[in-house]
């Protein structure tokens, strides 16, 4: 099998994205068990897998990333999400880790929301608020997998429907998570749910990403990152938006050009990083349409890593709470700033905020969020 390069270039550098010829190209979906959970709920995984040598593994309980191995400049491959090696571990030691988080990622200010006059109290589980669907949320319940395709572009469908009053949330909800690998190094993954009553929805990817691998021993405080907002949404002291849009120029949260993560992380002038011990905010992008929302840049071993999304919003995460209590699936401890999430979504606490991009959903509708991490590597 041959190997070619394809260059582009991003500002001043000039990146390689490698792939590999052998007449057609075609991508794998293998479908397999993935051991049980304590009751006996059989656990499934799907794994995706192009000719360029990115596979990932997606797993039935939370419909999550399990896995995600892609090559670095010199074609050696790591997984460079966070997580466990058995199912049962997203359970006992709940992190949301790669998982589809629902049915409203991020924070809901005391569980609370008004739709259509009427007052909904929801599970709460994050300092008396509701965080990522409560405290059974989608990333703790087996997916269905309605389908799998290999072909030019691999693909995974699952499928979860939530009944009405699942964690205090009004209608039933049927949720798809449509998992896709192509040729091109893109990854994506399509949320669609719709209705039966008026709702809010808001979901998302939790996953933990460090370029150098999750395994590697290094944090992700060297690597670069850049994100295409002039805006994020502050927070008060439980991390709940304060209804403002601020200007991240002249702060911490300017990343508009590639900065290393921990260049301004300790800034204790800052009061949005001690009220996040880091970063853990909404940054506000422009436009609607599919388009480049975050590069995410390792200088070591070359990977490149953008999301494109049509969301409002991008929720960065610096894995701030992490204390070295948890044990990775590469037998390493993980500690603070051992990786970071990026989630684009709707914005933190919408149903509260009228002036912020609107959760409702209702029945005729389908809410749509489609999120693209596209792969490539600087050249060496």
């Amino acid at each position: 099998m041959a190997r070619v390069l394809r260059t582009h270039a991003a500002g001043a550098a000039t990146c390689a994205l490698l792939l590999s010829s052998a007449g057609a190209m075609a991508a794998e979906a293998h479908r397999e068990a993935f051991g049980k959970l304590t009751d006996g709920t059989a656990i499934e995984s799907v794994t995706l897998k192009n000719a360029t040598g990115i596979a990932a593994r997606l797993m039935t309980l939370g419909a999550s990333i399990q896995s995600l191995s892609v090559p670095d400049n010199r074609g050696n491959s790591a997984d460079i999400v966070l997580g466990y090696a058995t199912a049962q571990e997203f359970l006992d030691k709940p992190q949301f880790f790669g998982a589809t988080v629902g049915r409203f990622a991020n924070r809901i200010a005391k569980g609370r929301f008004n739709l259509d006059g009427r007052a909904y109290i929801l599970a709460t589980n994050d300092h008396g608020n509701s965080l990522h669907g409560g405290l059974r949320g989608f990333d703790k319940v087996v997916w269905n997998i309605d389908s799998i395709e290999s072909g030019a572009t691999a693909s995974a469908t699952f499928s979860y429907s939530s009944p009405a009053g699942e964690e205090g949330y009004p209608g039933d909800l049927h949720v798809l998570a449509i998992y896709t690998l192509n040729d091109h190094n893109e990854l994506g993954v399509r949320y669609q749910a719709t209705t039966d009553a008026p709702t809010i929805v808001n979901i998302s990817n939790h996953s933990y990403f460090n370029l150098a691998g999750e395994s590697s021993g290094r944090s992700v405080m060297d690597q670069l990152l850049q994100i295409n907002a002039a805006k994020f949404t502050p927070v008060d002291q439980l991390l709940i938006p304060t209804g403002e849009l601020s200007p991240v120029a002249g702060t911490p949260f300017d990343f508009r050009e590639p900065t290393a993560i921990g260049a301004r992380i300790r800034d204790g002038h800052d009061l949005q990083i001690r009220y996040g011990r880091g970063y853990d905010h909404n940054f506000v992008l422009s436009g609607s349409q599919l388009r480049t929302a975050v590069r995410f840049t390792d200088p070591q071993s070359g990977r490149v890593m953008e999301i494109l999304t049509k969301a409002p919003g991008v929720q960065f995460y610096s894995g701030n709470f992490f204390d070295g209590t948890i044990v990775g699936k590469g037998g390493k401890v993980y500690r603070q700033g051992d990786a970071i999430v990026l989630e684009p979504q709707l914005f933190p606490d919408a149903p509260n905020h009228p002036d912020f991009p609107s959760a409702r959903l209702d029945p005729g509708s389908t809410y749509d969020n489609t999120i693209v991490y596209r792969f490539s590597v600087l050249k060496r």
